[in-house]
């Protein structure tokens, strides 16, 4: 992806027009996970540094068309504030004279945040004439959101028609280079793992990486519809009964290609959904295991623990997206802790992709000892099926 960086931009004394990905998760008005924010915090410095009369754009939630004061991005300004040791201020809205005047009152190395686009329905409709005011006087649009890459939206595609320059930051540069360079030519032997409740929501990717991928690794909610498709009874698991025929065609298609694709052995089974709850795990499938009825799949059984970690060390390149069970209740969390661990044991190129895995391997306190993790769910996967993003195409050519 040969798109102009922030590395190539003299921004000194110039207006620069920033989106970032502020939508942090809110409880009482407190930001309880600030992680979106100090991803942004290396691009945003080397601009101050360099400079620039800094204006940040973002949404926060899903308010419905207008402004909705628990969506205020208030508190993103005040904690940026706290982490760069200078005054944020907050313009009252993302457009209009007031924030217009605020821009223009900026002076080389301060920092300006608009309030959230998404409080004006236009944002998301890519309206041209609300992306021409969002732009504004800003000479240099940056684009650090990659979370928000995937949508063609007034803050992330209608702006770059409007300035002179548009750039990736450090964080969309980051992304791209290990979810599009890195996965180009992996070191091998390259290892899909993929997990999540659907089959369907992952097809897409499944199909791409199937043409560069040595062994797929299966689990989640997904790996019993593929069960289910192979005959096997599944008790009251959650399947996909309308998606048995595609989990038989990928699994064709994996044979045809020559990739290994690899079901959990076994299933780690409840009969009640709740923390403590008591847990066994099925006999091995290929010895005539299967869920009874009454009973359901919520993880990963321990002869599937026990070949996903084996096939997990002799990789190296390994791309993990979707937990192996439903990891948020820690009696069902076995499975997908200890792809986590075998993964921080990994000393090859290690991508956590988005979404759910990103919180996993958060909750084992493993966010330190793996390679790269993407900080968008729906954007990494569409990027990975192959997909262009339209908040990357839009951006200036290197």
């Amino acid at each position: 992806m040969a798109k102009l960086s922030i590395r190539d931009l003299d921004v000194q004394g110039k207006e620069v027009l920033m989106r970032v990905d502020f939508n942090v998760p809110l409880k009482d008005g407190v930001i309880t996970d600030d992680t979106r924010i100090q991803a942004a915090v290396p691009s945003i410095k080397h601009l101050l540094a360099g400079g620039a009369k800094l204006v940040l754009c973002s949404h926060l939630g899903r308010p419905k068309g207008g402004p909705e004061a628990k969506y205020s991005l208030a508190p993103a300004a005040a904690r940026l504030g706290e982490i760069l040791g200078q005054d944020v201020k907050l313009a009252p809205d993302c457009v209009g004279a007031d924030a217009a005047a605020l821009r223009a009152a900026l002076q080389a190395g301060q920092v300006l945040i608009l309030e959230n686009t998404r409080f004006h329905a236009e944002e998301e409709k890519n309206d041209a004439a609300f992306a021409k005011e969002l732009a504004g006087s800003a000479e240099i649009y940056v684009n650090d959101a990659f979370g928000t890459a995937h949508r063609a939206h007034g803050s992330t595609e209608g702006v770059t028609h409007y300035v002179a320059k548009s750039a990736m930051g450090f964080l969309m540069e980051r992304e791209l280079e290990y979810l599009v360079g890195k996965l180009e030519n992996p070191e091998r032997p390259f290892l899909v793992i993929m997990g999540g409740a659907k089959v369907s929501d992952k097809i897409l990717v499944i199909n791409a990486l199937m043409e560069k991928a040595d062994a797929f690794l299966i689990g989640g909610a997904m790996a019993n519809t593929f069960r289910k498709a192979q005959g096997y009874h599944t008790g009251n698991s959650r399947v996909e009964a309308d998606k048995l025929d595609l989990a038989l065609d990928i699994l064709k298609n994996a044979e045809t290609k020559g990739v290994r694709f690899l079901l959990p052995a076994d299933t780690r089974i409840t009969q009640e959904f709740k923390e403590g709850a008591e847990t066994k795990c099925t006999a091995p499938y290929e010895q005539g295991g299967e869920t009874p009825d009454g009973w359901e799949g919520i993880d990963i059984g321990d002869v599937a623990i026990g070949e996903f970690v084996a096939e997990v060390a002799k990789a190296k390149t390994i791309l993990w997206n979707g937990p192996m069970g439903v990891f948020e209740l820690d009696s069902f969390a076995k499975g997908t802790k200890a792809i986590a661990e075998a993964l921080a044991a990994n000393a090859g190129t290690t991508i956590v992709g988005g979404g759910d895995s990103v919180t996993a391997i958060n909750k084992f306190g493993l966010d330190d000892k793996v390679t790269f993790i993407s900080t968008g769910g729906g954007a990494s996967l569409e990027l990975l099926e192959g997909k262009q993003l339209p908040g990357v195409a839009a951006l200036s050519e290197a």
